[in-house]
């Protein structure tokens, strides 16, 4: 047998292996992640559908649904606020967590006026008063899968949305004084 004939089939082997091993982790067509690098899971159905970050809805039925409901007052401590998630059907992920789906667990996404503000990994969360001019906002909590999908039914975000307004301190009152506020506690699932 010569040389060449050893090396050309030590390369049929090589490649051979190569493809086989390509095929086992999932590269290729169909293995890797969907559009924009989400994962297939078993939880829910990837919608072609975005929030304003290009994150992709996870569609779940409602009757599995996380819910969320957003509430938040002024500190009488600090300047700014105190957000208060109510969760129902869910779970905070902590920070390093596996960046899978899994069902009714992940993290929350607090937006100011349609702005990402802060992602949350717990119920509770201070607003910085300095974060808030002078006039009426809207305060959005969306909750979110690990791997960055928004959860999602009939086509429209999990989440809730609340209103303060933030006006100057009165003649005579103490300008180092919590900030004038009305809030609005936020409808479930943002509906």
């Amino acid at each position: 047998m010569s040389w060449t004939r050893v090396y050309v089939t030590a390369l049929a082997v090589c490649a051979l292996l190569g493809a086989l091993l390509a095929g086992a982790t999932g590269c290729g067509r169909g293995g890797g992640p969907q559009g924009g690098g989400v994962r297939p899971s078993p939880v829910g159905k990837v919608l072609e559908d975005t929030d304003e970050e290009g994150r992709h809805y996870r569609e779940i039925d409602e009757k599995d649904a996380p819910g969320v409901a957003v509430e938040i007052e002024p500190d009488a401590d600090e300047d700014g606020w105190d957000v208060r998630l109510t969760v129902h059907r869910f779970r905070f992920t902590p920070e390093g967590a596996r960046t899978t789906a899994e069902p009714g667990r992940g993290y929350a996404l607090l937006r100011l006026d349609g702005r990402p503000l802060s992602l949350l990994r717990g119920p509770t969360h201070h607003l910085a008063g300095g974060l808030v001019p002078r006039g009426t906002h809207q305060v959005t909590v969306r909750l979110h899968a690990d791997d960055d999908t928004v959860w999602a039914v009939d086509g429209e975000p999990v989440g809730s949305t609340a209103d303060i307004t933030v006006s100057d301190p009165g003649p005579g009152s103490a300008a180092s004084g919590p900030p004038s506020a009305a809030t609005r506690v936020g409808e479930w699932y943002g509906h």
